[in-house]
């Protein structure tokens, strides 16, 4: 999986940007904020205007959860409330943060997140939680299911077709040569069979990152992403310029992960050497970098001096 993200609002070494997992989600922040004083209201308040809109309910949810007291204010919460299917999504995705970091046993996790989907059957949320979970410590057939059954709630979601395709690039090939590997068929075949104006157009080129994320740590490509060939090559631009072209018809303001997207390819423009292209996707994206693709393979990001090179050739 990818390497995890320098804790929030600090970067890992000097001259690093400053990832923020709440992007530009100004009530996210404001909630957790108040989330780590211990004003779980504000959260509380927060879930319940986002209601079923899965995408964004899981952007808050998993971005809530890597507070470091989350787990006690969401117990807190819960004692409150027994009932509330919000507080026990969020101790859930709490305890699976906490159980990825080695400070919480996986079992009870799990047991938070079953109990979390028993309270709402209808949200895909606890279900991410368990794939977050197992993308990273469990075995295949669960893991494969486990997405069947965040589909099964939400057949487009965004962040689980992103777990789903991280964990896929990491298989050996099958299929003889890189570019017929299996991570691009998942992508591909999502991507068709997404509406079209659903963010997951722009999920072939994050299989192209992440492919590159575990070649280039196996050795098989330069570690400096903008001197490998595997950004240029013919499928390569194809794939770029497809959800390049997708961005200036669709772009899609409103949806709560966008700049996660326009990261993956932005940084894929600046790989192919389309600085125009990069430079108007940079415009976009401001202050808001994230560490996946940034950081890979496993070096401090590059964003702000990608960005820099590209604004300033445009």
């Amino acid at each position: 999986m990818p390497p995890p993200p320098p804790p929030l609002g600090r970067p890992r070494k000097r001259g690093a940007h400053a990832f923020d997992a709440a992007l530009d989600d100004a009530e996210l922040a404001t909630a957790r904020t108040a989330l780590a004083q211990g004003r779980w209201q504000t959260a509380r308040s927060l879930l319940a205007r986002t209601g079923d809109d899965w995408d964004r309910r899981g952007h808050r949810v998993t971005v809530l959860a890597q507070e470091s007291y989350c787990t006690p204010w969401a117990r807190d919460w819960l004692l409150a409330e027994p009932d509330s299917a919000d507080a026990a999504v969020l101790l859930a995705l709490a305890q699976v943060r906490r159980a990825l970091r080695g400070k919480e046993r996986p079992v009870r996790a799990r047991e938070s997140c079953h109990a979390a989907a028993e309270r709402a059957p209808a949200d895909p949320t606890p279900w991410l939680g368990l794939l977050m979970l197992e993308s990273a410590l469990g075995a295949e057939p669960e893991v494969r299911r486990l997405f069947a059954e965040v589909r099964a709630r939400y057949a487009d979601h965004h962040h689980a077709h992103h777990l789903m395709t991280a964990r896929l690039a990491e298989h050996r090939s099958r299929a003889g040569p890189d570019p017929l590997h299996e991570v691009y068929d998942f992508a591909n075949a999502a991507a068709e069979r997404a509406p079209a104006d659903s963010p997951l157009a722009i999920l072939p080129v994050v299989a192209h990152a992440e492919r590159y994320r575990v070649l280039a740590a196996a050795g098989h490509e330069p570690r400096d992403a903008i001197t490998s060939a595997h950004w240029t090559g013919r499928r390569a631009r194809q794939v770029m310029r497809a959800a390049f072209d997708w961005w200036l018809e669709w772009e899609q303001e409103g949806h709560p992960r966008r700049l996660v997207d326009l990261n993956y390819l932005a940084h894929a423009k600046v790989c192919e050497g389309r600085g125009a292209e990069a430079a108007a996707l940079f415009h976009r994206i401001g202050e808001h970098a994230t560490p996946s693709p940034w950081s890979y393979p496993d070096r401090d990001p590059a964003f702000r001096a990608a960005r820099e090179s590209a604004l300033g050739a445009a």
